[in-house]
């Protein structure tokens, strides 16, 4: 009888071995998959760019919670319709020039 359990425990132990094996291989080639992938993926930078990148957030804010306010005050105290947007496409045409002229950096 002893010599059936431990013909079965081997059996056992080499099926576990087996197991062991096949998983480390899966895992190893999985990391060297992922190795290479990591290698040619360009590495992508988290800086800001664009426009508005030289502007912090509180300025950026400031930016289009003003032109919004205009844009509110625009609609509500002018009554013609013509003028409103006349009014609106200057603001947004005139916009950039008044950012820089406020929150230009240069002394």
């Amino acid at each position: 009888m002893s010599r059936e359990r431990a013909r079965r425990r081997a059996e056992r132990e080499a099926e576990l071995a087996r197991e062991r094996a096949v998983r480390q291989r899966r895992v190893a080639r999985r990391q060297r998959r992922r190795a290479l992938v990591r290698r040619l993926t360009p590495q992508v930078r988290r800086r800001r760019s664009g426009r508005l990148a030289r502007y912090t957030r509180g300025e950026r804010a400031s930016i289009v919670l003003l032109t919004g306010a205009a844009l509110i005050l625009i609609w509500s105290f002018v009554d013609d319709l013509a003028l409103r947007l006349a009014l609106i496409v200057l603001l947004l045409l005139v916009l950039p020039a008044i950012v820089v002229i406020a929150l230009d950096r240069r002394t």
